[in-house]
């Protein structure tokens, strides 16, 4: 089948990281994929190279027209994160399927792919209908899907070779070799960021804390200029990276920081402890979500309280006088707790049908 998918790049890139993952995974199955973008610029490091079975589209309106009269016409559509496919695209193809003569089961499959939540309501709206009431494809239905962490959701990214790929670089990557503890840092500006720096530099374990390029970066030197060892800390600050590279690195860590949506699900199949930084929402919204993703995740009492802190959630960061949550970094029973947490999650979400195996299902059971 031929996919459309449209994605916007708001900000952070884990629009299109998300787009291009599923767009890759599609194509391993020998799908065909035109990804629809507004922004392209990011895919030139995250995934550099061409992907056979995928083809980048620039989502220009003016120019949409005149483009999708040389196509062919796809079988399913995908807005994604809540971008609407333009008018424009839709009376193409209205156009493109008077010309031909197509009936009325010539209509693509259009999908409202969703945000991640573990929260409860996306059960009960998962694979829901959703008529169109206005504009030229009026009369017409979309389905909302969403990924999720249970069997009542459409699942999460992971693609099928996943863990095979972790264990070859387990045996023989890079991770193999390192002879102190690595902890991986993807965030914006986390509440609780002097405090992580402080325990890591003042606790008992050498640790190499490898930065991501971006925002994570320029947290980091705001704090601590321009240091690159300060106690038992060493920092490391990378390039930015491939998708490949960095899942690698999640693999070869002991502890993964990670934000946003892409990044978690990564954290996940990377079955080490992590932490997720939420993106945070003037009401608070943030909280209640964060609250039910540790849930999901049944979390022990150590990944807990270190989530609380890093998203500065009930006064959780230290204060002067006080002991730091982060000391527990530096505690082989707690950690040892969180450890088995984050592999318990990983093999039970593992075993749930991953979120581009659904979409083919969902698709063939609405064509």
């Amino acid at each position: 089948m031929l996919w459309d998918i449209f994605c916007r790049v708001v900000d952070n890139f884990g629009d299109i990281g998300v787009c291009w993952r599923l767009s890759a995974d599609l194509a391993s199955r020998g799908e065909e994929v035109r990804l629809w973008v507004d922004d392209s610029s990011a895919l030139a490091w995250m995934a550099p190279g061409a992907r056979p079975g995928v083809e980048v589209m620039p989502w220009n309106a003016s120019k949409l027209v005149t483009t999708l009269r040389q196509l062919r016409r796809a079988d399913v559509w995908i807005e994604a994160f809540g971008c609407d496919i333009p008018e424009e695209f839709i009376v193409a193809f209205i156009e493109l399927q008077a010309h031909g003569g197509a009936g009325e089961t010539t209509r693509p499959v259009w999908l409202n792919l969703e945000y991640l939540s573990a929260e409860p309501y996306v059960e009960r709206v998962h694979g829901l209908p959703s008529p169109v009431m206005q504009g030229p494809a009026r009369g017409w239905t979309k389905h909302f899907f969403y990924p999720g962490f249970t069997t009542k959701t459409g699942g999460l990214l992971r693609e099928r070779n996943l863990d095979a790929a972790r264990q070859a670089f387990l045996t023989t990557g890079e991770g193999s070799l390192k002879t102190e503890r690595w902890i991986s840092l993807f965030c914006y500006e986390p509440p609780a960021l002097a405090d992580l720096l402080r325990s890591l530099s003042d606790g008992g374990m050498p640790t190499l804390l490898l930065v991501t390029a971006g925002r994570a970066s320029a947290a980091v030197r705001a704090h601590l200029g321009p240091l690159t060892e300060l106690g038992n800390l060493q920092l490391r600050y990378l390039p930015a990276m491939s998708q490949v590279k960095y899942d690698q690195l999640l693999w070869a860590c002991d502890i993964n920081f990670v934000r946003g949506e892409d990044s978690l699900a990564r954290a996940i199949w990377a079955a080490k402890p992590f932490v997720w930084q939420i993106y945070p929402q003037s009401d608070d919204a943030h909280v209640q979500k964060l609250g039910a993703f540790l849930n999901a995740m049944q979390a022990d009492p150590t990944m807990r309280a270190l989530h609380m802190a890093w998203n500065g959630i009930d006064g959780a960061s230290a204060t002067d006088g006080e002991p730091s949550c982060w000391e527990l970094l530096n505690h082989e029973e707690s950690m040892a707790s969180w450890s088995a947490t984050s592999h318990c999650a990983h093999r039970r979400l593992s075993e749930m049908d991953d979120l581009t195996t659904q979409l083919l299902q969902f698709v063939s059971k609405n064509r």
